[in-house]
């Protein structure tokens, strides 16, 4: 099966609380909704796959791992204007990693979500 829709899994420790940052902070909109299992929101061609502890890709592996949320992996988000974006997400209490980056390609910055998992916002060079 092949459409445009590009698949990120995020785990969670609170879906509804994933639900809401994703839906309030950066415009997405709910598809499914199953707290406190799983949820799935969609951003244009983005399906962000949202999985509490109690879902299947919470469950330990053979070897005893646990998956948890966090690390540095993370979804590439483009805006037109970071610093706009970046003054209203910290006037809406969203916790960033870091200040804004400037590099070759433009400009950026890491934010966490509720779980701890990173979003990058993305302005590139010249726009």
């Amino acid at each position: 099966m092949t459409d445009n829709t590009v698949h990120v899994r995020y785990l969670v420790d609170d879906v509804q609380a994933a639900i809401d940052f994703y839906t309030t902070h950066l415009g997405f909109t709910t598809n499914t909704s199953f707290p406190p299992a799983f949820a799935d929101v969609l951003r244009g061609n983005l399906r962000l796959l949202l999985s509490g502890p109690s879902s299947s890709a919470g469950r330990a592996m053979p070897d005893g791992r646990t998956p948890h949320p966090g690390g540095w992996n993370r979804i590439h988000l483009l805006v037109d204007d970071i610093d706009a974006e970046v003054a209203r997400l910290r006037a809406g209490g969203v916790a960033f990693r870091s200040d804004v980056v400037s590099g070759p390609g433009g400009r950026q910055i890491v934010l966490d979500d509720p779980a701890g998992n990173p979003v990058e916002l993305f302005q590139p060079a010249g726009a």
